[in-house]
């Protein structure tokens, strides 16, 4: 008996709900009208917003390490200057590409701290690597993002390129005052190695006259010694004189080496143009839909809001008119 008392009293409550949403539904039916009041309001509202709010624009782009075309001119002038020592070409790669890298975060930094903020965003595509970048610019249209973000990496480039070139041509003008100082050397000891044995050949001439010897004495001067030239004679001593008077210096082959670099550094010029940090992997794109604000998003959460807050307004006016006629009664 308790057993059939309890399941009346469970189908009694679900009859209860049942009719309460029936209720539910039956007062929204009848409130539609203010429900769509709601709902054209929120539409309003949402068109209004959607005509004066700022748009934003996401232009990206995707760089990576020149390419060895790309930084020949400052490979070849880094091999004329350093013909045993040059950098590799991977190394000035990554060298030039680290550079652009730093000068892009400073360059987003500075635009995040002015007085209208810029969002230039730098991220790499890679998680742990270097390159490539992903870089993005927001603007308020398509066509401006793209534009801009173009310019900024075309501006970034050519003041690493200007700051390469001035580190190049320090480097020019420091490697041609290396080599003259040690062409200078050269020539001092050259000079100091004629200088003595001139002061030998006149020493040997002093000794032949004194001793009035004027023929040479020995039929081959190969195996003669400084302290024996005498033997030659002196008209053959006079004759070596002058000719040592007229001779060229006594320079090595490595003199001439070093010659030939000095003339190369010289020639050498820094070609800024022709030199870039990064590679384009993707250009900048021009984007075809805003990040914001998003239309049919908009436009479907104002329905929503509209109808929630029209059928918050028809049960709330319902409710408030039933406690009412309850309290009179």
């Amino acid at each position: 008996m308790a057993t059939h008392d309890y399941k009346t009293v469970e189908r009694n409550h679900e009859n209860a709900e049942n009719i309460d949403l029936i209720d539910i539904f039956v007062q929204l039916w009848r409130g539609k009208v203010i429900i769509g009041i709601f709902v054209i309001v929120a539409l309003v509202l949402a068109g209004l917003y959607l005509a004066f709010a700022k748009e934003k624009w996401t232009s990206s782009a995707i760089i990576t390490t020149p390419d060895s075309g790309q930084v020949s001119s400052y490979t070849n002038a880094m091999n004329t200057l350093y013909p045993t020592n040059a950098p590799l070409v991977s190394d000035i790669q990554q060298q030039f590409f680290s550079r652009l890298n730093a000068a892009l975060s400073a360059r987003s930094l500075q635009l995040n701290n002015q007085e209208e903020p810029e969002k230039l965003s730098i991220e790499p595509t890679v998680k742990g690597q270097p390159a490539p970048l992903a870089i993005s610019y927001e603007s308020d249209t398509a066509e401006k993002a793209s534009k801009t973000l173009e310019k900024y990496i075309t501006e970034i480039n050519r003041g690493i390129a200007g700051e390469i070139e001035k580190d190049l041509t320090s480097n020019i003008n420091s490697r041609v005052k290396e080599l003259t100082s040690s062409l200078q050397a050269m020539e001092h000891v050259a000079k100091e190695k004629q200088q003595e044995r001139e002061k030998v050949l006149n020493q040997a001439l002093l000794i032949a006259e004194q001793s009035g010897i004027t023929k040479p004495q020995v039929q081959q001067s190969e195996g003669v010694s400084d302290d024996t030239l005498f033997v030659l004679g002196s008209d053959a001593l006079k004759a070596m004189i002058q000719n040592h008077a007229t001779s060229p210096l006594p320079l090595s082959v490595d003199y001439y080496q070093l010659r030939q670099n000095l003339l190369a550094v010289n020639s050498l010029k820094a070609q800024p143009d022709t030199l870039y940090a990064f590679r384009y992997v993707m250009k900048p794109d021009t984007p075809i839909r805003r990040d914001s604000p998003k239309r049919a998003l908009t436009l479907v959460l104002a329905v929503l809001l509209g109808g929630m807050l029209g059928a918050a307004a028809v049960l709330g006016r319902n409710a408030i008119r039933e406690y009412n006629l309850r309290h009179k009664g």
